[in-house]
């Protein structure tokens, strides 16, 4: 990696950083691109070399997340539900701040809409509407039914609406998705 791709990475990172502070601090709407640039002790233009807009920021952040997901779900294709669930569970307790952040701030719905999509992706293969017990059922609306239990029941253990440890929510999830699924 040259020296302008690390300079260019540290910028984005600071950017990254300091939107999220920002957002724990302030509600979305008040924050500022020279918020952001001041926080972040870049100029605001290079901001907007990286970014078209605040929307635009929220937007990419939300992605990595789901992206680095995706790519703990790719390691974990070979475990059942309970391990795969755990490896999830601690990526989210690992970046806490940001989605507690996220999910307290107007970017929730956003988060929500693209946690979903991407939950409902990875169910898709789980699901089996030719036999076993979910035979003659409709495969859409399983995959949304569990889709939405497995998202609301994150958002609440991210925002304080489950007390459980992480081990006994990813545990009990997993017994959940392997029992009706």
């Amino acid at each position: 990696m040259s020296r302008v791709d690390r300079r260019v990475q540290k910028s984005q990172e600071a950017i990254k950083n300091a939107f999220i502070e920002l957002l724990s601090e302030n509600s979305f709407d008040h924050i500022t691109i020279q918020d952001i640039s001041d926080r972040a002790n870049v100029g605001r233009r290079t901001i907007y070399d990286h970014y078209m807009d605040k929307y635009d920021l929220l937007e990419k952040l939300i992605e990595e997340h789901i992206n680095e997901l995706k790519k703990l779900c790719e390691s974990a294709s070979e475990l059942d539900f309970v391990e795969g669930n755990l490896i999830w569970f601690e990526y989210f307790e690992h970046n806490y701040s940001f989605f507690s952040t996220i999910l307290a701030s107007k970017g929730a719905p956003a988060f929500r809409n693209h946690f979903l999509e991407f939950v409902i992706e990875e169910l898709e293969g789980e699901v089996d509407v030719t036999e076993g017990k979910n035979q003659g059922l409709s495969k859409d609306l399983i995959l949304k039914f569990f889709g939405a239990a497995i998202v609301e029941i994150v958002i609440a253990w991210i925002t304080n609406g489950l007390s459980e440890p992480t081990q006994v929510v990813a545990e009990q999830v997993g017994i959940l998705l392997d029992r009706n699924l």
